[in-house]
């Protein structure tokens, strides 16, 4: 299943009046940081504080009358978890949500309070969340919405780049970094740019331990993370990038950067000085990378897709400790 720019701009027209249009944020201070103009995409501000309600709204919103009274089902650390919660609620669909147990308890009890079926998964023993949803579907007949490797969901992350090019015009140029895991944000940011401004590259940024997405567009291949790995940006951790997300990002996509945990905590707190936004870790790692590694950014601007604020307040405030005021 193919997605493109057609896709993108319908998910958009969903989208219009249910999701926020958010705000490209700028600040001298973090200007000066990273040595060019940094514009800030401010996700957090979305619906369920982060980029995911846009996908979970799209898709949710191409189902049949009969497949929404039946229920959808969708496996996620937190993000996915509560767009698809609200999504589902606003369209009158049961939602059952399969949920790690180590996820930020943040984000658990607010998928549960949007009204959704929590079922918690043991992560780190292995479990499979894969064949927990898909079996749970089956035995229900509930629809899987999956969080990044969906053609609807990615039309609807699109969505933010096709604000992107309107903020900044057709013939902007430069990179667009985007916080990513498995890739969805990504592919819809980058298939919208190449339609509507063509000048700017989405760049995908990945916490270290992570980086299965560089590595896989360096090697042209798909590749998984090694087992073991740990990471504060639980928005973003997955095993490999997707089946459906891959191939649009090696072809429209310029090299990944990879950032450390610490860089994220740090790119936290200058958000919150600075623009007054609050980000968790995986979707701060983004704005990291155009702060901490300026020498892997080509141009006098660069855009920054933060992507989500769902941040526990014992993480928040240890970042808040990295810098001062």
């Amino acid at each position: 299943m193919s997605v493109g720019i057609d896709d993108i701009v319908a998910a958009a027209r969903r989208l219009r009046g249910h999701a926020v249009r958010t705000p490209l944020l700028a600040s001298p201070d973090l200007d000066e940081v990273a040595g060019r103009r940094v514009m800030v995409k401010a996700e957090p501000l979305q619906r369920t504080g982060s980029f995911k309600f846009r996908g979970a709204w799209a898709a949710l919103g191409l189902l049949s009358p009969a497949e929404r009274s039946r229920g959808v089902i969708a496996f996620s650390s937190g993000n996915h978890a509560q767009g698809i919660a609200l999504a589902a609620r606003d369209h009158g669909a049961p939602a059952v949500i399969v949920m790690p147990a180590d996820a930020p308890r943040l984000k658990i009890d607010n998928t549960r309070a949007l009204g959704a079926e929590v079922v918690l998964y043991d992560r780190a023993g292995g479990e499979d969340r894969d064949a927990i949803g898909e079996k749970l579907a089956e035995a229900r007949g509930l629809t899987l919405i999956r969080p990044f490797d969906d053609p609807r969901v990615i039309a609807g992350q699109g969505s933010v780049g096709l604000e992107i090019a309107e903020d900044l015009g057709p013939a902007a140029q430069g990179d667009v970094l985007v916080c990513c895991g498995g890739g969805g944000l990504a592919a819809g940011v980058a298939l919208a740019l190449e339609a509507r401004a063509p000048g700017l590259r989405v760049r995908p940024v990945e916490p270290a331990g992570f980086d299965d997405m560089t590595r896989s567009l360096a090697a042209g291949t798909r590749l998984r993370n090694a087992p073991g790995a740990a990471s504060i940006c639980d928005a973003i951790v997955t095993d490999s990038p997707g089946a459906l997300t891959f191939p649009i990002l090696h072809r429209l996509c310029g090299p990944g950067i990879v950032v450390t945990d610490a860089e994220a905590l740090r790119a936290m707190a200058l958000a919150f000085l600075r623009l007054k936004l609050v980000l968790e870790p995986g979707g701060a790692v983004a704005l990291a990378a155009a702060l901490f590694h300026p020498d892997a950014i080509a141009g006098d601007m660069v855009t920054v897709v933060a992507t989500g604020g769902n941040v526990d307040p014992a993480t928040f405030a240890d970042a808040l400790r990295r810098i001062d005021a």
